[in-house]
């Protein structure tokens, strides 16, 4: 048996793997030796484990878990494809968020903090048509989408009037379920069976106006909050994001959101 199996020191030149490696992976269960002799302890490989090891190191190489690469491992084709398909989406969403990153950083050096003007005043009370979702806040953007899809049809269905543009509402703090809503303005409706009313109360607001991309609203977020900490004010919920031009009306470089943040005096 000893002339068909390898050492590990070969076994881990074979597949560009080092002996440490090839250990921790027998450790964790992972990739376990073909035969462990009882008296040296040494550790023998097969030759057929060569495929398996040199994916476990592609994998690894990829930064994938080594939980998800023992269960790539050991599953059938069409669930193995599952499994890295899940794993794929997983990047392909952390690609998007770090380039919405590097964007914004871009910003940041060419031109420095942007300068927002942020004004103070009053809005008036509001009564929303509203639609509700739970999300993380990377998942923002396609949970809006997907109340836009429920409320306008809503809104048709029950044959209410509404006034443009679209309002959506955040807790103060983005935390990783958190209740947003999507409303329209219904100033003259009456309350019918189709989607939930919502009203904004009046009162004082600090404001300011976003031009660019939904991924760089943190820039106008930052300016808007420290404003409002600088005047001795304390920000209450909802956040309000009105989308004066949003994605179907023009180029992401053009979209122009209002966003509005009710203030009280901080008394603490």
């Amino acid at each position: 048996m000893h002339d068909e199996l390898l050492t590990i020191g070969r076994f881990a030149r074979l597949c560009r793997l080092s002996v440490k490696q090839l250990r921790h992976y027998d450790e964790l269960g992972l990739l376990a030796p073909a035969h462990v002799d009882a008296g040296s302890g040494y550790r023998y490989y097969a030759p057929e484990q060569a495929r398996d090891a040199l994916t476990i190191g592609l994998l690894r190489d990829m930064d994938l878990p080594l939980a998800v690469i023992a269960r790539a491992l050991v599953a059938e084709p069409a669930s193995r494809a599952r499994i890295l398909g899940a794993e794929r989406d997983r990047l392909a969403e952390r690609i998007s968020r770090d380039r919405a990153r590097l964007e914004m950083l871009e910003r940041l050096v060419e031109g420095g903090l942007p300068g927002y003007e942020v004004t103070m005043g009053s809005e008036p009370e509001r009564r929303l048509a509203v639609v509700r979702a739970v999300c993380a806040p990377e998942g923002i953007g396609a949970t809006i989408a997907e109340c836009v899809g429920r409320l306008l049809p809503a809104l048709v269905g029950a044959e209410i009037a509404w006034e443009p543009p679209l309002w959506a509402l955040y807790p103060l703090d983005l935390e990783d379920r958190m209740e947003i809503a999507l409303g329209a303005h219904t100033p003259h409706g009456k309350g019918v069976p189709g989607p939930e009313f919502e009203v904004l109360p009046g009162g004082p607001v600090a404001e300011t106006v976003h031009i660019g991309p939904y991924t760089q609203l943190p820039l106008a977020y930052n300016a808007l909050f420290a404003a409002i900490h600088e005047r001795g004010l304390r920000p209450r919920a909802p956040v309000r994001e009105v989308y004066l031009v949003a994605p179907a009306e023009a180029p992401q470089e053009e979209l122009m959101t209002r966003l509005i943040i009710p203030v009280q005096e901080d008394t603490a």
